[in-house]
């Protein structure tokens, strides 16, 4: 039996994560373990323009504005999301760079031969 044949799948990255990584990973993977995380997460990346007001993202929720501001800092030190007060509203924006790494991690490596 060849190596190709022992391997039951194609592993889910093409390089292994140091341990740094691995931790920095896990603190985002923390923040987004939240179901009302991952739903502004999802409702700030998914808005036309690319930008969402708290106005727009807390009638969504049965949560008073300070919880929902609390779940919004924590993806903002998770670097999951950026924000700008503009007058009286904060207005939020996905990092795309940031979304762009958690979608590499699981991406299969491409598996036709070179």
């Amino acid at each position: 039996m060849d190596a190709v044949e022992r391997v039951c799948c194609p592993p889910l990255s093409s390089t292994a994560l140091t341990e740094a990584e691995a931790a920095a990973l896990a603190a985002v993977f923390k923040a987004l373990a939240d179901p009302v995380r991952l739903r502004l997460l999802n409702m700030i990346a998914s808005m036309d323009g690319g930008e969402a007001c708290v106005c727009d993202l807390t009638g969504a929720f049965e949560l008073t504005a300070p919880t929902i501001s609390h779940h919004l800092k924590v993806l903002r030190q998770a670097g999951l999301i950026e924000g700008e007060r503009r007058g009286t509203w904060v207005y939020y924006w996905a990092v795309p760079e940031a979304l762009t790494r958690l979608s590499g991690l699981f991406a299969l490596p491409s598996l036709t031969p070179a």
